[in-house]
This record gives structure tokens, C-alpha cells and sequence, in this order.
């Protein structure tokens, strides 16, 4: 252990020398891909690795990691950069050039995953390329200082350091520059700060009065494999509409916002949800039939499959039967009273009542082709997801809180229960394994929303198990076997234990 300490601490300036020119690279890349208006060289490589990992490990992620999944991601990335980096330093001290064709290897690599992402252009390879190039003249100049500054004397090694500092200060002021640039383009921001959505001509129900029926915009889950919203600007968006129709169509959005608007109460939910999951959350959303738009199109007869795409390039299938059969599937413009978030998918996302969000929600969404499932698999099919998937009936219980502690008495165990589109029934709990009792649902206006329901219990001093089941508005009673979200959402009666004292 001595003797390796020795060792890193003799290499360490090495080390340092190389991750001082790896911050050079990075800088001047991020740089010019702003200036560009490419993608970010760093967040390709990060998209890329969400790409190549295998679907028991993204599972795991959101099950761990929840929304921190992404960060965590950069995190390891940044990590790995830097150790090549570190690596790249200590070749260098042996012959400049090993070092040097590392970068080179780097912004090759780099410009290579640029150019086969979904979304790419010729000039998004040029960032890593430039990248490469300046991390590579940084760590020539710096190790040539490094070689002089033994022999040298005290003027060789001020020489190392005021290089080193200079370096260090053009990465820093390389990477400001980024930030405000990247604030000055933030071109989403600035247009949904413009946009006045009109009121709908078909408006939903009265907003329930109880404000916690509503999950807020800040509060929605978040889960896609966008690495950075996207910036869009709606003034000049399109939504195209192609494939096995009659006319293909596009529209802009004023188009969308000059059409009579509908304004629906939908419960959405995300498929990675385990059983008690936190993963889903209601709006009321403000949007343009689905349906009118297809009709406008004519679509062909064979065409059983809406494969919509965003602007990152995520592919999304929905089963055209369930877009045209009656229920309130719409491009969202509006999320409750407001513009939709940036996250959210401004400025037009799709939605479809029913049916889990990778086969029916995709966000910033710029073209709908109608397709064939026996033509096309969408993104999260070709990672062995399920083509079709229908919110599976469920439920949960929010208070009292898992392992919580409770005074003995009255305590009013109470949660949600959801079927999207199917709707919710009845909802039952059952007290230490004992018989099923009903619960008292809440009045709702819609199927496609969570029903909230509330049962009174008489507690008693001692540790309890609680459970709660729903029955969907077809009679089908929540599956009870626990399995896990792949491939097509998961089942289980949600369980919770407390103490009452």
C-alpha cells in the first residue's frame, strides 16, 4: 500500500496535467457545439450510454435513483472522463505522443457517437472533434513544461504553473461562455413566456374543489431519456402527419391553437411504476382531438400502429384502434391552466387515457407516422418492452405512512386507486390478513383519472399490516401476484406495516 502511494503521489502531477487538458477539451467542445447549435458532445455520450444499457439495468436505476438517475449517470461519466484523462497524463510522461493519440481516440469516438445519434448533422461531430484537438495541444504544452521543469530550475517550473493556470482559467472562461450563451438561446423559455392559450370549446367538469386531486406542474413525475429538455420554439414548430394516410398533413401551432380545444382531467402513468410507485400524477390537460387530426389524414385501413417521434429522436407506438375509438387521446398544449412545462414536452406533447407512457405519451413531439406493428418497433420495444400496454389496475395507499407511528383511536388510512380509461369501482382494505372491507371512494368526473378513497380505522396498540385492492369499472379485481414492471407494467396489492402506539 506504501509503495503505491509513493508511486501516485510521484505520477500525481502527471495525472493532474492530463485532467487540466481533458477540462480544456471539454470546454472548447461545449463551446462550439452552443455556437453550432449542435448537441452537447458530453450529453451525447451520456444518451448513448442510456441507449446501449441493457432494460434489468435502467429498471434498476429508476427503482434506486428515482429522477436522480440522469445526474447519477453524468456523474459516472464525468468520473470515467477524468480517470482517462488522469491516464492519458501518465502516458504522456513517458512519450507525448501515446498521451495525444489518446484525445485523438477520444474525439474520435466522441464524433462517431455524435454522428449516430437519431437527431444528427454533419456539424454535430465537429464539437469533439475540436475537443479532442485542443485537449490534445493542452497536454503537449503542459507535459513538454513538465519535462522542462526538473532540469530547469525554479523559472521552468513558475513557467508549468503559470501554463497550468493559464489553462485552467481559458477552460473556466471557455465554459462561462457556454452557460451564457446557452441562457441567451434558451429559445423555449422565451416562447412559452409568450404564449396565451385560448379558452377550450369543450371545457372539463369543475376542477374538483380539493386542490391535492391535481398533481402541480412542479410536482409531475419526470421519466424519458432525455439527458437536456429540449428548447423549442413554437413559433416555428411542425407536427407532421405521414405514412399510410390518404394526405399528409402538417400543422404549425397557431394551427392547433386556432382549432376548437378540448379540456380533459387525465391520470397518466409510467410504466417503470412499481407496485406503490410514485410514478404517475393527474392533470387537466388542454389539447386537440387526436382523432380529427387522423380523419384529416385518412388513414389506410392496415395502418394499426401511431408511431409518433420527438425532437430528440424518441420513438413512441401507439395502437391506432385506441387513438380513434372514443376516448379523449389529444396533442397537449396545456397543462393545468398553463402553457405545458418545458419538461413536460412544450410546446405540443401527445397523450392517449389508458395507456402507459412509452406507448402513448411522447413528448415534444414533431411527427406522427402511421405504420405497421409488423413494419416498426418503437424504441422501448426493441428493448423487449411490450408493443401494446394498457394501465394495469392498481392502487396505493398514502397515509398513514409505511412503518410510521399512530396514535391509538380513529385513524383514516387513505390513498388513490387508478384504471385509466376502465375507471375504478370499489376500493377494498384488509387490517393483519383479515376480511376485506370497502372503503369509501370518491365522486369523480372521469374514468381516465385516479379515484381517492379513505377508510376509518380503529386502531389498536401494536404493529398492523395494511392492504388495499381496486376493482376497475370492467369488475376485474387488482391482480394480487407481484411482478415487476417489465415488460408491461407491474401487478401487486400495495402493503404497508405500523406501529400504533
Amino acid at each position: 500500500m506504501k509503495r503505491a502511494w509513493k508511486w501516485f503521489a510521484r505520477h500525481l502531477l502527471d495525472f493532474s496535467i492530463g485532467i487540466l487538458a481533458l477540462l480544456a477539451g471539454i470546454a472548447a467542445a461545449e463551446l462550439l457545439a452552443v455556437v453550432l447549435g449542435a448537441q452537447s458532445p458530453f450529453l451525447n455520450v451520456g444518451s448513448a450510454v442510456i441507449d446501449a444499457t441493457p432494460t434489468p439495468l435502467k429498471e434498476y436505476a429508476v427503482r434506486e435513483f428515482g429522477t436522480a438517475d440522469k445526474p447519477i449517470l453524468l456523474a459516472v461519466i464525468g468520473a470515467a472522463l477524468v480517470l482517462f484523462a488522469a491516464v492519458c497524463g501518465l502516458l504522456a510522461s513517458l512519450r507525448v505522443w501515446l498521451g495525444a493519440a489518446g484525445f485523438g481516440l477520444f474525439g474520435l469516438v466522441g464524433a462517431v457517437i455524435a454522428a449516430l445519434r437519431p437527431t444528427a448533422t454533419a456539424l454535430d461531430a465537429l464539437p469533439p472533434l475540436l475537443g479532442a484537438l485542443t485537449g490534445a495541444a493542452a497536454l503537449v504544452v503542459l507535459s513538454r513544461r513538465r519535462a522542462l521543469a526538473g532540469p530547469g530550475g525554479a523559472p521552468a517550473r513558475r513557467r508549468l504553473l503559470l501554463t497550468g493556470a493559464a489553462v485552467l482559467a481559458a477552460s473556466a472562461l471557455g465554459y462561462a461562455g457556454t452557460r451564457l450563451l446557452a441562457s441567451a438561446g434558451a429559445v423555449g423559455e422565451q416562447s412559452r413566456a409568450g404564449v396565451r392559450l385560448p379558452a377550450p370549446a369543450s371545457p372539463a367538469p369543475p376542477a374538483v374543489a380539493d386542490g391535492s386531486f391535481y398533481t402541480p406542474n412542479r410536482d409531475f413525475y419526470r421519466v424519458d431519456t432525455a439527458l437536456s429538455v429540449p428548447q423549442i420554439d413554437a413559433d416555428r414548430w411542425r407536427l407532421r402527419v405521414h405514412g399510410r394516410v390518404a394526405n399528409e398533413r402538417e400543422y404549425s401551432f397557431a394551427d392547433l391553437l386556432a382549432r376548437p380545444l378540448v379540456e380533459r382531467d387525465v391520470t397518466l402513468v409510467c410504466v417503470s411504476n412499481e407496485v406503490g410507485g410514485p410514478y404517475l400524477g393527474t392533470a387537466r390537460w388542454l389539447g386537440v382531438p387526436l382523432a380529427e387530426l387522423l380523419a384529416e389524414a385518412g388513414v389506410d385501413t392496415d395502418a394499426d400502429q401511431v408511431v409518433s417521434r420527438s425532437v430528440d429522436g424518441m420513438t413512441i407506438g401507439t395502437p391506432t384502434r385506441v387513438v380513434t375509438d372514443g376516448r379523449d387521446a389529444m396533442l397537449a398544449v396545456g397543462m393545468n391552466g398553463e402553457p405545458l412545462p418545458l419538461a413536460h414536452g412544450f410546446p405540443v406533447r401527445m397523450l392517449v387515457p389508458g395507456l402507459y407512457g412509452y406507448v402513448s405519451a411522447c413528448k415534444w413531439i414533431t411527427e406522427m407516422e402511421l405504420s405497421r406493428f409488423a413494419d416498426f418497433d418503437p424504441y422501448w420495444v426493441r428493448r423487449d418492452w411490450a408493443a401494446e400496454a394498457p394501465v394495469k389496475t392498481s392502487s396505493r395507499i398514502d397515509t398513514p405512512r409505511a412503518l410510521s407511528t399512530v396514535a391509538a383511536g380513529p385513524v383514516r388510512i387513505a390513498g388513490v386507486a387508478w384504471a385509466p380509461h376502465r375507471g375504478i369501482r370499489a376500493v377494498e382494505v384488509r387490517i393483519d390478513g383479515g376480511p376485506w372491507v370497502p372503503a369509501t371512494p370518491a365522486d369523480v368526473s372521469s374514468a381516465d383519472t385516479w379515484r381517492r378513497w379513505f377508510y376509518d380505522w380503529e386502531a389498536v396498540p401494536g404493529r398492523h399490516d395494511l392492504s388495499v385492492r381496486a376493482t376497475d369499472g370492467g369488475g376485474d379485481v387488482q391482480v394480487e401476484e407481484r411482478v415487476t414492471p417489465f415488460p408491461d407494467g407491474a401487478t401487486g396489492w400495495h402493503s404497508i406495516a405500523v406501529r400504533v402506539g
